[in-house]
């Protein structure tokens, strides 16, 4: 339904660069020139301002880009709806997911992979990113569904429970810590690795030691690594103690590697939201997306 020059105006809104659109689409930098100018001469009115090597969407293309995202999700709906009248198994379309890393790293890959061989016909992106990251995603229409840590919830957005973990404070086998459990006095005076900010796992660490009156500046943060992996990586080869979400050291903590270090009062849970769009609930896609990951956390 949209034309090719209206993709291709929503790809440098999207990236307020005509050669990275070039570049997505697989097309010349001329010829998304050629595309932009039609449009201008269509509409007759100017969509980009130019400024130097940059450019910025005029009101008018802001106003333009507003619709088009609209109409995209028409379109998204109708191949959606329109697959499934024969068979809810040929489904059909393209669902664009983003996740914080935990759910992304550890929950997903076996849900995803039961998702597709369910409804074979639908094409799967996934972004994984801090929440932070993926509710912005959401908001510019870069993904249709996030799974993130909630903090704070805002108007524009609609959430639906999905699961809830546990972080909890580890070092390596090979640390001093090894063994011992802190009281909080300690953990203060503790060397430790955390993730970076805008992470859900530092935002949930910080919100339970805040209830112990503890503040970030009270803390001796010795590194800020940005995921989870690398946080991982780093506290099984150094000594000093980091937080961790459950899920994503089951086999370290099983084989011994990493361990469990205790802080006297400090528990530390979150829960994971799915997260829409309000407007776009009813999009079938989605909604059986939700049903199906809902349903594998209920078996396991």
């Amino acid at each position: 339904m949209i034309s090719f020059a209206h993709r291709v105006f929503m790809e440098v809104a999207v990236n307020l660069s005509f050669s990275k659109a070039a570049q997505t689409l697989f097309v010349t930098q001329p010829a998304i020139s050629k595309h932009i100018k039609a449009l201008e001469d269509q509409y007759k009115v100017p969509l980009f301002e130019r400024k130097g090597n940059s450019i910025l969407l005029t009101e008018a293309g802001k106003k333009l880009n507003e619709y088009l995202l609209q109409a995209t999700e028409i379109e998204r709906k109708a191949e959606y709806d329109l697959s499934v009248l024969s068979s809810l198994s040929q489904a059909a379309g393209n669902l664009r997911l983003g996740a914080s890393t935990t759910i992304a790293l550890y929950i997903l890959p076996s849900i995803l992979s039961g998702f597709q061989q369910e409804y074979a016909n639908v094409d799967i992106q996934l972004v994984n990113r801090n929440s932070e990251y993926i509710l912005s995603a959401l908001l510019s229409h870069e993904v249709d569904i996030g799974i993130i840590e909630v903090e704070n919830k805002i108007t524009t957005v609609s959430y639906k429970p999905f699961m809830s973990d546990e972080v909890i404070p580890v070092c390596s086998a090979k640390s001093p810590l090894s063994g011992r459990s802190l009281t909080v006095k300690q953990l203060v005076k503790t060397p430790l690795a955390l993730r970076e900010r805008g992470s859900g796992t530092l935002n949930a660490l910080l919100k339970s030691l805040s209830a112990l009156h503890i503040k970030p500046a009270d803390l001796s943060v010795k590194i800020r690594l940005g995921g989870t992996e690398a946080l991982k990586n780093f506290l099984l080869a150094d000594q000093c103690l980091g937080f961790m979400p459950r899920p994503s050291i089951v086999r370290q903590l099983a084989e011994g590697d990493l361990v469990e270090v205790p802080v006297e009062g400090l528990k530390i849970t979150r829960d994971f939201f799915f997260i829409r769009r309000k407007g776009t609930e009813d999009y079938g896609l989605t909604s059986n997306f939700i049903n199906y990951a809902l349903k594998h956390i209920e078996v396991k």
